[in-house]
């Protein structure tokens, strides 16, 4: 499909429809995610039960006693027609905290990224080569998934992108900053996995006892610093 075939509404279950708005995801199609989640939620409120919104698409949960699927759908198609009037223009985002940079402290090693140094003779790179492109990037966070409080980062310097593990781990440390094609990710709890690891970042990604549970959301973009070992056993790593 080409871009002319967007934007698309297509039914994803009984109560749920998704919207995609573009075939990729880049920067500008994740402002038009973020601001039509916005009106979406602003203007339907409790008549969703729930906005999920990702890399180029947002899956709507409505609540189909209150709400007709039709009635939705002329909905939506209006607010994709205002959209498409401000498609040359800033869009305004009004969610009560504006888009953030969020620097995230990583310990790169190869005791902590056990990859790393296959990582940059696979792209005929140093390893401080790849900590530098890795470290120099700043990263979108394009959606949040696999386990609680695992950002999807894009995107990772084309000279880096390293395709996942045939075989995934069966447990990849809490923490781990890892690499998989052009997205880059830190694992917030152990968990399987089939990323190249690269490093960890000692900070806790996901605390339910926390306000807000994240540090990080949608929209946001996140900076990796790297950091020496001292530093990474100050901030809890180990």
């Amino acid at each position: 499909m080409n871009r002319s075939d967007y934007p698309q509404i297509r039914q994803a279950s009984e109560n749920s429809l998704l919207i995609y708005l573009a075939a990729n995801a880049e920067p500008r199609v994740l402002a038009q995610v973020q601001w039509l989640s916005q009106q979406l939620k602003v203007q339907l409120g409790a008549l969703l039960l729930n906005i999920v919104p990702s890399y180029n698409s947002i899956l709507l949960v409505y609540d189909f006693l209150k709400l007709d699927q039709a009635q939705l759908e002329l909905f939506i198609t209006d607010l994709l027609a205002q959209l498409n009037q401000l498609q040359n223009q800033p869009l305004q985002l009004h969610t009560g905290s504006e888009s953030r940079i969020i620097e995230l402290p990583c310990y790169y090693s190869t005791e902590t990224g056990p990859d790393l140094t296959r990582v940059a003779a696979q792209h005929g790179l140093s390893v401080p080569e790849v900590i530098k492109k890795h470290s120099d990037e700043l990263y979108q966070v394009y959606a949040i998934g696999f386990a609680p409080g695992f950002a999807y980062l894009g995107w990772v310097d084309e000279s880096i992108a390293t395709p996942r593990l045939k075989t995934p781990r069966l447990a990849v440390p809490a923490g781990s900053v890892a690499i998989a094609d052009r997205q880059t990710a830190v694992y917030p709890s152990t968990s399987p996995g089939g990323w190249n690891l690269v490093g960890n970042c000692p900070l806790p990604l996901f605390d339910l006892n926390r306000d807000p549970v994240m540090p990080f959301s949608i929209g946001d973009a996140v900076r990796f610093i790297p950091i020496e070992r001292s530093e990474y056993l100050n901030l809890g790593g180990c």
